[in-house]
């Protein structure tokens, strides 16, 4: 088993037995910025050594399923959850945004397994924060005069994870392997390192969030490990069809698969304040990210292998 997934399990374990182990909260903002910027820069250096003629179609096809699947789970929420509006509308925001704790991992999971994917990939990953977060507030508030879309706009496209990751690909495709070079050691060669830090924290945050299921109830861990397999099946299929490699495809399958717990808990608290952060964090962090750690991601890379060999 990678070190990395051992870390996790570290944390979520010392979590639950309720230890007093906590990294610094400096520490751990440290290691988010560095493990953003390691994710963007490698992108954008590899995305600087290829062409940009297929890349357009591509990024269509990612915004459109990015939009596509709040708008699939939003009903399930009301009619089978018997969720409201605002929770169901936040929780479908969550899932239909990313994970990018989740990616790191799947891309760590493939480089040790010597499966190269594509350097746009990265790009994707910006991409796919978005769109989702925009639908879940249109299906909580519509367009009513009560949304400040001036700073939820603010919080949407300049909150860190965005700037970091698109800052970091622009840096990397900017000065590409060459200009990199001098850095990399810091942000490429202990990037397993920062990795295995980093979740060992989030191990400690998953069980903090996993103590709330019992007050939340059955439905949010049957969603929160049922979602993730059709969800990533769609992001397999819609990565094979537009041509990316098995590797690829299942890191599209990955950010479909996953949920974010950054980008859109900030923007759903600004939008639709009457929306239970812990409902949502509870199934994105407590229930699908470790299952997506634990046993996702393997399942997700063998629908992009049978997939690719139809």
């Amino acid at each position: 088993m990678d070190p990395v997934i051992l870390f996790f399990a570290l944390g979520l374990l010392a979590g639950l037995a309720k230890s007093d182990l906590r990294l610094p909260p400096a520490v751990y903002e440290l290691l988010s910025i560095l493990l953003l910027l390691s994710i963007g820069m490698k992108g954008g250096v590899e995305l600087a050594q290829q062409s940009m003629g297929n890349l357009v179609p591509q990024m269509l096809a990612v915004v459109a399923m990015g939009i596509v699947i709040p708008l699939m789970i939003f009903p399930i929420l009301r009619t089978v959850g018997r969720l409201d509006k605002p929770n169901a509308a936040s929780i479908a925001a969550h899932y239909g945004s990313v994970s990018v704790a989740t990616y790191a991992v799947a891309a760590a999971y493939l480089n040790t397994s010597g499966v190269e994917f594509e350097p746009q990939m990265a790009l994707f990953l910006v991409l796919l924060e978005m769109p989702a977060i925009m639908i879940g507030i249109l299906l909580a508030r519509g367009l009513d005069n009560q949304t400040s879309w001036g700073r939820l706009a603010h919080e949407i496209f300049l909150g860190k994870s965005i700037v970091l990751l698109l800052g970091g690909l622009l840096i990397g495709w900017a000065c590409g392997v060459e200009g990199i070079a001098p850095i990399a050691p810091l942000f490429f060669d202990l990037f397993k390192g920062v990795l295995a830090l980093f979740l060992l924290e989030m191990g400690l945050i998953a069980a903090s969030q996993a103590r709330s299921l019992r007050s939340n109830g059955l439905f949010l861990v049957l969603f929160g490990l049922i979602a993730p397999l059709p969800l990533a099946g769609i992001g397999a299929l819609v990565g094979w069809s537009i041509g990316l490699s098995v590797g690829g495809t299942t890191l599209l399958a990955v950010l479909a698969g996953s949920a974010s717990y950054i980008a859109a808990p900030a923007a759903m608290r600004i939008a639709v304040p009457e929306a239970s952060p812990t409902l949502s964090l509870t199934a994105s962090l407590g229930v699908t990210f470790p299952f997506n750690v634990f046993a996702g991601i393997p399942i997700y890379h063998a629908m992009a292998r049978w997939l690719h060999a139809l």
